[in-house]
């Protein structure tokens, strides 16, 4: 499989090359980037002295950096070195820099209202995360896949509190995270690397009460560097918290995503979660189910994709932790995957954590097996069909070790 590259991506980026949407939101968060420095600058002034009469609080700011290795063995040693049909930990039997990031962040509250986020990335995770199969990038996406994140916040004194967010920040959609050090597995599941990451937009957070919060968002698209389009895509979560250890999420997105932006071809997804959280034992269930007319097949035929996962995570003893999670994951059209095929994967992981100071080291021992079946499915390996064209086996059993460092302020 060969990974296309845009001819932007030798020469750099300027602002001309970003289409007309991506200027627009770019220009709200200049906006507010401006406002920040002078909102920030007295908050920290006032942060200063109230810190020196209090006897010295935590700074309101915080940075840190992130850096992901790993070496994945795939027992079916295709040429290509590739995972096919995926967007993370794609690089195997090779020792493979995922990803590294540096970040700043400064989280708005009752005392100091503005909030930002905002930080650089690279490594092969960083390369397809923002794109779905098949569809048009935006220009200069090759640089712009090293933003991090990229946003300001404010907490209005409105009721409870309504925190909004502008620019590029995390997703609201799905329970795993890009980078593997907030999951409790290193690879992520099939649900996690078709759903977005990021989102590039506005969002708003309100707790209506201490166990229920709802939020709403307007992005630029299913996929932030995706451009499809020039129109914006909608949706919305609440969030309940049931009990102290459970929470109930469920996020909704519609938007258009094809170069037809009628109605009818719009897509529509829907994220739910299930976690159960205790002291040494966390439990969480995710269904996620997407449909869309394809505009440009004869007859418009409607997609659909569906997906669900269970992960487990035990905290045995001290730095010691195991992790288990079975999955499923359909996609009956090849629309999110680029690929017709009904997928079954179980990952199982061994975890080692090693804190020093303001840094903590994770290694990880993971063992991956996956079954891709259907008209597209299969995995890439050894060996070709025909000059060029791997050879595909429906099954894959991964064996890898993960090492990741963080380095977070206090």
């Amino acid at each position: 499989m060969t990974r296309v590259r845009h001819s932007s991506a030798a020469t750099g980026v300027t602002l001309r090359t970003v289409p007309h949407r991506c200027r627009r939101w770019l220009g709200w968060a200049t906006f507010l980037w401006m406002s920040l420095a002078s909102a920030t600058c007295a908050d920290s002034g006032l942060a200063a002295g109230v810190s020196s009469v209090a006897g010295g609080e935590a700074s309101l700011w915080q940075y840190g950096a992130y850096l992901d290795v790993g070496y994945v063995l795939n027992v079916n040693f295709p040429e290509n070195h590739l995972w096919r049909s995926r967007g993370t930990a794609v690089r195997h039997n090779e020792f493979a820099p995922n990803m590294a990031l540096a970040y700043v962040r400064k989280d708005a509250s009752e005392s100091s209202r503005w909030g930002m986020e905002l930080g650089v990335q690279g490594g092969y995770d960083s390369e397809r995360f923002a794109l779905l199969q098949g569809e048009p990038e935006v220009s200069g996406a090759d640089t712009l896949r090293h933003i991090h994140r990229a946003n300001v916040s404010y907490l209005a004194p409105v009721g409870n509190g309504l925190t909004i967010t502008a620019g590029l920040f995390n997703s609201l959609i799905g329970y795993e995270s890009l980078y593997a050090k907030d999951n409790v597995n290193y690879t992520r599941s099939w649900i996690a690397d078709n759903t977005p990451y990021m989102m590039f937009g506005v969002n708003a957070k309100y707790p209506v009460t201490d166990k229920l919060t709802v939020a709403g968002f307007i992005v630029n698209g299913y996929y932030h560097l995706s451009h499809p389009n020039d129109q914006p895509s909608y949706g919305g979560q609440w969030a309940y918290k049931a009990t102290p250890q459970l929470t109930l999420t469920q996020t909704v997105y519609g938007g258009p995503d094809q170069t037809n932006t009628a109605l009818q071809f719009w897509r529509f997804y829907a994220n739910h979660i299930v976690e159960w959280k205790g002291d040494n034992l966390t439990f969480a269930a995710s269904y996620d189910i997407g449909t869309e007319n394809i505009a440009d097949r004869p007859g418009h035929p409607r997609a659909f994709v569906m997906g669900g996962n269970v992960v487990a995570r035990w905290h045995v003893t001290g730095p010691w932790a195991l992790a288990v999670r079975p999955e499923f994951y359909w996609d009956r059209n090849g629309r999110w995957t680029g690929s017709e095929q009904f997928v079954k994967a179980v990952t199982s992981t061994i975890e080692y954590r090693i804190p020093y100071k303001w840094t903590n080291t994770t290694l990880r021992l993971e063992h991956r097996w996956d079954e891709s079946t259907g008209v597209g499915g299969g995995f890439f390996r050894r060996g070709e069909i025909q000059p060029g064209v791997l050879a595909l086996t429906p099954n894959q059993h991964l064996v890898l070790l993960g090492i990741l460092w963080t380095f977070d302020s206090p």
